[in-house]
This record gives structure tokens, sequence and C-alpha cells, in this order.
């Protein structure tokens, strides 16, 4: 047998001794009287008065001292030391609790509050049962679950042994109450909205599609939280509406989408996006100072203040001043040919898709905060024109290098909303499967009339952002899939170093360089790059072994280039090593900190980045470099 084979054969024998001693070991209840953070609020004047009382939860820890037993008890609401006394419990007791009992376990207990010799806050046992018998071990707490496949598919277990994961859950269910709070004391009504539609809108997106079996007709689950049911509510006379609830796009994943996502959007009738901008700016200081105590966050590489005063950044300026196109007059073909230059991969030839991936190119540079505006019309199939000019009355918040939030003056004339679905449909027709499908039910509202309405929405990648961490680590239970087709083969990883080789370098140096950023790479990367420890020689001579993955190495001819990638693959979610000048001229960590901490990130020296992960992604990000010859 396997060891945990061994080791589930070990407790289901264990789970028969408590059976033999009449003790369930599946409990269908529990006496408890406290959860153990009443305990520990309430424990001065529970020790004093030795109140009898019964806490329940999960064993962490157990350790034995001869006649006595400690163990750890966690059941959500906290944790709290459990002192068993042979002379207390009785020898039967006592000897049933140590030869049965295992760290996993959920066990019950009666007893009262008590400090220990340490000053710890403990309940000293007078008697316990069994809740729930664990027939296989959970990881150590020291250790936790390393690879983040495991992390992800037994989250329970991942989100029982980190603390700052639970922490930040509950910080996420409070996002979205603050956001609730904020809303309803601005006078919005919250409203529920069709989840699955047979045309989708309100978004650009792929969607997930379906069979009404009842009706007998395909159905498509909502890309937006219901944008034209609510502004049908606009029209039937709600002034302010909102709601909060699950989108899902059939898309590509990365560290800042899902396919499966909580978004929140309001209509505001009698307001246009200039209104918009002011409640919006309000809410997100209120949400981060609520949420986070504080309006000042770094995230992917970016520091901003959300106190501060937002910038406004024009569109097609911004993306002229940092590519040298104007989109609103380049044609396709330049726009192509200006992406290929800058190394960004696009989706599709046509002026939509071209311009949004010159702007997504653009926007990583920008920390924020601000408010995008004066987006070409062609971007922004719902929103009003700014007056005679192809321009959308639209904004979005920038913070962090991302929007983080859209809004419009939306569209209300039911002419010029049937003629930009028209184009919509030319799209489809043309193979984009991200197009707007058109809604002529919507259009026919509009001909009955709709005020003027602004309409704006985020959803929880505002905050991921906020909280520094990827869209799918903020995630409860990210979708996975079944563990039997999951690709266990590691073969399609590899680590490309990418050395500056416009810095001067000498020999050494360079070596140096690919040295620390290989170091780097296996100290955070730890036995998870190692197929074996080690390999055997033919007279059994232990050779460790090296990473299993491929290394290569490549340079780059300014540190700038290597900055770009830097930020690149952080944004990726791909593991990245860098080394600076100031790495390379002195080995003291304090000095390196205290230097780097004079210096923006962007005017760095960088000597060499390294970057690790699956092969297409790493492949595709460095194609452009050449091969250290």
């Amino acid at each position: 047998m396997s060891s945990q084979e061994e080791i589930k054969a070990e407790r289901l024998r264990k789970r028969d001794m408590l059976t033999a001693a009449g003790m369930d070991p599946y409990a269908a209840k529990t006496a408890r009287t406290h959860e153990v953070a009443q305990v520990l609020a309430s424990f001065d004047t529970l020790s004093d008065t030795q109140e009898a009382l019964t806490v329940a939860g999960r064993v962490m820890a157990l350790r034995r001292h001869g006649g006595s037993a400690f163990a750890d008890l966690f059941d959500g609401t906290g944790r709290i030391q459990i002192f068993f006394s042979r002379d207390t419990l009785g020898l039967r007791l006592f000897d049933l609790l140590v030869d049965t009992i295992d760290p996993g376990d959920f066990i019950e207990v009666s007893g009262s509050a008590f400090l220990t010799q340490r000053g710890a806050e403990a309940v000293s046992a007078t008697g316990w049962q069994v809740l729930t018998k664990a027939l296989v071990n959970i990881p150590t707490e020291h250790f936790g679950i390393k690879d983040d496949d495991e992390r992800y598919r037994k989250r329970y277990l991942d989100i029982l042994l980190n603390p700052e994961l639970r922490e930040l859950f509950a910080k996420k269910a409070l996002f979205w109450e603050v956001t609730r709070k904020f809303l309803r004391s601005h006078g919005f009504a919250e409203v529920e909205t069709p989840t699955i539609e047979v045309t989708t809108g309100g978004a650009e997106a792929r969607p997930f599609a379906t069979h009404h079996n009842d009706f007998d007709m395909p159905v498509f689950m909502r890309i937006s939280i219901g944008e034209l049911w609510q502004k049908r509510l606009m029209a039937a006379g709600f002034p302010k509406t909102f709601e909060i609830g699950r989108a899902y796009r059939n898309e590509g994943t990365s560290p800042e989408h899902l396919q499966e996502f909580t978004n929140m959007e309001f209509y505001w009738a009698y307001a246009d996006y200039n209104d918009g901008m002011k409640l919006v700016q309000d809410m997100y200081r209120t949400i981060a100072t609520e949420v986070f105590g504080t309006t000042k966050f770094t995230t992917r590489g970016h520091t901003f203040d959300l106190a501060d005063e937002w910038e406004m950044i024009d569109y097609v300026t911004e993306i002229k001043k940092r590519t040298g196109i104007d989109v609103t007059k380049a044609t396709e073909v330049e726009m192509a040919a200006t992406a290929t230059e800058l190394g960004i991969k696009f989706d599709g030839n046509n002026r939509e898709r071209l311009t949004d991936t010159l702007w997504k190119y653009c926007r990583k540079q920008i920390s924020g905060p601000a408010f995008l505006i004066n987006h070409p019309l062609v971007v922004a199939p719902l929103a009003k024109q700014k007056g005679s000019e192809p321009l959308a009355q639209m904004f979005q918040p920038i913070i962090g290098g991302s929007e983080v939030g859209r809004g419009y003056s939306e569209l209300n004339d039911p002419i010029d909303q049937a003629e930009r679905f028209k184009k919509q449909q030319q799209l489809l027709d043309a193979g984009d499967d991200e197009a707007m499908m058109p809604d002529y039910d919507f259009v026919e509202m509009l001909e009955y009339g709709m005020p003027p309405t602004c309409g704006f929405g985020f959803g929880e990648r505002l905050f991921a952002f906020l909280a520094d961490k990827t869209a799918r680590e903020t995630q409860m239970f990210p979708l996975m899939k079944p563990s039997e087709t999951v690709q266990k083969s590691t073969e399609r990883k590899v680590a490309v170093a990418i050395i500056n080789s416009g810095a001067n370098m000498e020999s050494w140096q360079q070596l140096n360089t690919i040295a620390h950023l290989s170091a780097e790479l296996g100290a955070r990367g730890g036995k998870k790059l190692l197929k074996y420890d080690s390999v055997q020689s033919k007279d059994s001579v232990s050779i460790p072994l090296n990473i299993q993955h491929a290394i290569m190495v490549k340079e780059a001819d300014t540190s700038s280039v290597l900055f770009s990638l830097f930020q690149k693959a952080h944004l990726a979610g791909l593991e990245v090593a860098v080394f600076t000048r100031e790495m390379l001229e002195t080995t003291n960590d304090n000095k390196i900190k205290t230097k780097t901490a004079e210096i923006n990130a962007a005017d760095l020296e960088y000597l060499g980045v390294l970057v690790f992960g699956e092969q297409e992604y790493v492949n595709s990000l460095t194609s452009t470099f050449r091969l250290v010859e």
C-alpha cells in the first residue's frame, strides 16, 4: 500500500474504535454553547466564574505529554488551546482520545476557561466527543499547499491553512457590502434582471451558449449585468437602479480575466457621464477607505492614491503619444503594422479590434488614478456621441495599468442605435464573435422613449487590483478542469533569461547576472522545478538533478526593453526574476534595498530578466529577442 492508503487504513481502524466505544464518528449535531471567538472575548469573566462551556471545532494540532495532551481547536471564528488531563477525564476517555484523534478531526469539548502556566488562554476539558473523523491527513500549516493547481483544486484546504486567504474573502464580501450601501445611500434601488437571454447585450464578449428545452431554442448566459434590461427600467420610470450579480464570458483566462465573475452596474436617469465620473470617484474612494483602510495602493508594479486628483486622459491623444498612430485616421493596415512592430498580439483586423488592441498596449504604462475619455465611437456601440465629433461620451477609471470600470452617457436615439446594431451584425457576420448581438426589441423600447441616462459598471477585477492579487486568486472556487484531464506533464514549461547587451558588461558580469537569475528562480520555485532530486549513475553514484525545464539565454539592447518585458510577464501571471545594476555592485541586501527605494522602477538599470512559465506564453513574450551567440 502507498503511504496515503496506509494512513487511511489506520484512520478507518480508529473510526471503528470510536464506534466500538459508543461514539458516532459522524455526529449529526453538537451541544456547543460558545463559539471560540465568544470564549476569547469573554475570557476573563468565564475564567473567574468557572462557567461550564462547550466548544467545537477542527483539531489543528495535537501534542501528548505523559498523562496530559494539548490540542489547538479551530472553529472558523477563532482558535483556542484545549488541555486534556488523564486525572480529569479518567483513564478510558483520555486513552481513547490519544488513541483515536488526529489533526483534522472535528471534536466537541466541554470544560472551563483557564490560563496555562505560560499565560495562554485555554479550555480545560472535562469531557469530549468526536464529531467527524477525518480519513486523510491535512497538510501541515507550516508548509501548506505549494502547488498552485492543487491549491485551487483543494481550495477548502488552502483556505483552512491560510488565515490571510480567509481575510481576503472577508474583505471581498465587505467590498460588495460597501458598494451596495453606497449606492443605496445615493438613492439607487437594487433590482434583478435575467441571467439567461435570447440575445446578449451590454458588452462585447463571446457568450456561453446553451439550449432552452421547453422553448426549444438557443439561449445565452448574460455577459453584462442587465444593461439593456436596466435601461428598460429607466423607460419604465425608475430614476436610479443597480444590480450586483454574476456575468459569464466564454473567453480566455488571464491574471485580469475569468469566465465567471461578479459585476455591478448602475443606471441613473437624467444624468450624463460627467455626473457619473463624480459619483464613481466618490464611490471608489469610499470603497478603498472602508474596505482597505487606505486610499494608497501598490499593484502590478504601479503605485497610486485614489485621494489624488484624477487625471483626464484623452483616448486618441494617448495612443498617438505612445505609438505614433492616430486611430481616427490611420488605416487598418497601418494599425496592424504598428501593432506588429510593437510586438502586440492582436485578434481580428477590423478597426474596432485594432483600436482596442493599441489602447491595451498603452494603458499598461498608466498608474492612475485617471479617467479615460473621448473614446472613438467605433469602440462604444451603446454610448452617445460627443457633439459632431466621432467620439463617445464614455469614461473608464484607470488604475494600475488597467481599466477598472466603464460608463457612458447612454445612447437613447433609436435610429442611431439601430444603425450601430447593424454595424455590429456586420462584424458578427464577418466572424468577429466578440461583437455585440443586435437587440431590436431594445430599439423598440427606445422608440417609446428613454430619458437621458448615465450607466456605469465595474467588476471584481477592481477588488483584485486593490488587493494586489490576480483575478483567480480572489475567487473562492475558480473553474478547474477535472483532475483526470489535467495535463500533468511539465514539459511545456520553459525559462528564458534575457541579458542587457547594451549595459557593457564584462563576461564575468554577464555570467553573474545569469547565475543570479537562475538562483532566484530556483529559490522561489523550489522542488517543484525538479522531476527528481537526483539521478543515479551506472555505478550508483547519486547525481543532483538540474531543473527539468529548458533554460534559454537571449539578449536585449536596452534596460527599458527589459523593464517592459518584466511588466508584461508580471501582468501575464508568469514567474519573473530580475537583476539590476544595484544587485551587481554590492551583495549587501540592505544597501540594495536603500538604493532601489531611491529610484523609480522604470529608471532602474535592468541587467537581466528571467521569465518562467508555460512555453506558449513565454515564447510569445520573448520571441523578438535574439539568442546569445
